[in-house]
């Protein structure tokens, strides 16, 4: 399978540059101090759906930027490996939903 240079650069700076990252770097930091604090469970809960939040906001970025570089690149080239990164994107998306 080939891949595309372009969704891949293009992946990788969503991941280095989204605020939401550094949200999510610090959420988890400070839920390891609540359970080092051993604080209230229902807290530290909350906190891990916000986590969760922030992460689903991430995952969506990222899907879109596969679907806006990878999938259409694909789709452009008009060979089997356009059904190919519909049907990854499919899964990704059926993965997103469950989670």
């Amino acid at each position: 399978m080939k891949s595309v240079a372009v969704g891949k650069a293009a992946a990788f700076e969503i991941l280095s540059v989204d605020p939401a990252q550094k949200r999510i770097e610090g959420q988890v930091k400070g839920i390891e101090r609540m359970v080092d604090d051993e604080k209230y469970c229902i807290d530290i809960l909350t906190q891990i759906s916000a986590m969760t939040k922030a992460l689903h906001a991430v995952s969506i970025g990222l899907l879109e930027e596969h679907m806006n570089h990878c999938v259409v690149d694909a789709a452009r080239a008009g060979d089997d490996e356009a059904r190919e990164k519909v049907t990854e994107a499919v899964d990704a998306i059926a993965r997103l939903v469950r989670s």
